[in-house]
C-alpha cells in the first residue's frame, strides 16, 4: 500500500465523520465544499473533521483514487465512503443523512 493509501486510509478509519474538501469548515474554497458543510451543519453532524486537500496535493489526488470516485469533496461516515455534495443533498433531502452523521452516544 503507498504512503499516500495508507494516510488516507488512517483519515477514514480513525475519524467516524470524515469530509475531505477544498478549504476548511470555517472557509470552503468552493462552492460544492460549502454546500457540503452546509448539509453536515445541518444534520447536527457534531464530530466531524475535515481535510483540506489543497493542502496537499498527494492525498488530493489520491483520494479520487481511494474511493473511485472522480471529484471532491467526498464523505466517510465509520470508514465507509458515502458520496460527493450531490449525493449528500439528495440522502440529505429524503431523511438518510441526518441519522448516518448524527453524534453518537
Amino acid at each position: 500500500m503507498s504512503d499516500v493509501r495508507q494516510r488516507i486510509e488512517d483519515l477514514v478509519k480513525s475519524h467516524r465523520v470524515m469530509l475531505f474538501m477544498k478549504g476548511t469548515a470555517q472557509f470552503p474554497m468552493c462552492g460544492f465544499s460549502g454546500r457540503a458543510i452546509q448539509v453536515l451543519k445541518a444534520c447536527g453532524a457534531t464530530d466531524l473533521t475535515t481535510f483540506n486537500v489543497l493542502e496537499d496535493e498527494a492525498v488530493r489526488q489520491g483520494i479520487k483514487d481511494y474511493a473511485q470516485w472522480p471529484t471532491i469533496p467526498q464523505l466517510y461516515v465509520d470508514g465507509e465512503f458515502v458520496g460527493g455534495s450531490d449525493i449528500m443533498m439528495e440522502m440529505y433531502q429524503s431523511g438518510e443523512l441526518q441519522p448516518l452523521v448524527a453524534a453518537k452516544p
